[in-house]
């Protein structure tokens, strides 16, 4: 995962000691080989080094947010989005259990039947929305470039605030950042079509937007669907708990806006929510700040590409990526000007 800024963050190197550059202040690389797995192994023991050697990190720039085009409505200019907040992540247990026996004499409703009820429930009552936290942040900083009409509503958000999230949550990229997100995943029944499985399990994944809990997401499963045949339980022995929100006025954020920009002039920059998690979770405990950003441009049909088929990056971006982190090395450790 990551490979291409972890290749740009690399050649950027590769030419600032080319050009003689003297740091500052120290950088850390730190590449985790298990991101998508945890980063237990990767991040996590990096992370417990950098603590055993009592060192504290101004902050953490992870994978992340990108430069966004034609993803918000009504936007024309780029829009570049700095993860300040994470999500935290769980997987729920639904386990639907009813009558065995041969396919020929069924129950009204088989174990699978009363599953199915309990997600197509879920499914039909998603966890509360709410503009707050990072996400009403990037509302503040990007409202003001919208024309007159939107730039109106987005500056009285108390008042039109409903009106706004009805539009987001009409699109499934947009709608992920208003609340803690519900997608069933995996289903099993019986091993034969002939077969009346006694029980039914189905795991069910849930992104916690910060704001919510382990338990305030189970205690919605078990009000919507409200059916004692159906076992609910959190997997795993801790969920990952949402990331709280990172300064937008330390140095660090101030100085990733202006590399940003200087890559654009064009672009707008704004604090931003990350809606999946990442390993810089895992650096919390000793960085002051944590930001998730990646300098490449990413459009709807990119979005739609992201771990599937043909996910790419073009090699105007790859270069772009490379003079980013240039830019963003010189001025966190050199004279401080990008």
């Amino acid at each position: 995962d990551d490979k291409g800024s972890a290749m740009a963050i690399l050649e950027a190197v590769e030419e600032l000691l080319r050009q003689g550059f003297e740091p500052q202040q120290t950088i850390y690389l730190a590449f985790g080989h298990d991101e998508e797995v945890g980063g237990f192994q990767g991040a996590k023991a990096i992370s417990d080094l950098l603590a055993a050697r009592k060192i504290q990190l101004e902050a953490t720039i992870d994978e992340g947010l990108v430069i966004t085009e034609g993803v918000l409505d009504d936007m024309s200019r780029p829009v570049a989005l700095i993860g300040i907040a994470e999500k935290g992540f769980l997987n729920v247990e639904l386990v639907a259990r009813g009558e065995g026996g041969h396919s020929s004499m069924p129950p009204r409703k088989t174990a699978v039947g009363v599953l199915s009820s309990a997600i197509h429930k879920l499914q039909g009552s998603p966890m509360p929305g709410a503009i707050d936290g990072a996400v009403q942040q990037m509302f503040e900083y990007i409202g003001p470039e919208y024309g007159f009409g939107k730039k109106l509503v987005m500056a009285n958000l108390w008042l039109f605030g409903g009106i706004v999230e009805g539009m987001l949550s009409k699109k499934t990229s947009t709608d992920a950042v208003l609340r803690s997100t519900i997608a069933p995943t995996m289903l099993e029944g019986s091993d034969k079509s002939n077969v009346l499985p006694q029980t039914a399990r189905a795991v069910v994944n849930v992104r916690i937007k910060p704001g919510d809990s382990k338990e305030s997401v189970l205690a919605h499963f078990k009000k919507v669907i409200d059916d004692e045949r159906v076992e609910i339980r959190g997997l795993g022995d801790e969920p990952v708990s949402p990331q709280p929100a990172s300064s937008t006025r330390s140095r660090v954020f101030q100085t990733l806006m202006r590399s940003i920009r200087s890559l654009d002039p064009e672009i707008i920059v704004a604090p931003g929510l990350m809606i999946a998690y990442t390993d810089s979770r895992h650096y919390a405990p000793i960085s002051e700040d944590i930001y998730r950003f990646l300098p490449f441009r990413y459009g709807p049909e990119d979005l739609t590409r992201l771990h599937g088929v043909d996910e790419r990056i073009s090699v105007q971006g790859y270069q772009d990526a490379i003079r980013f982190y240039l830019l963003l090395f010189r001025s966190l450790a050199g004279d401080g000007s990008p």
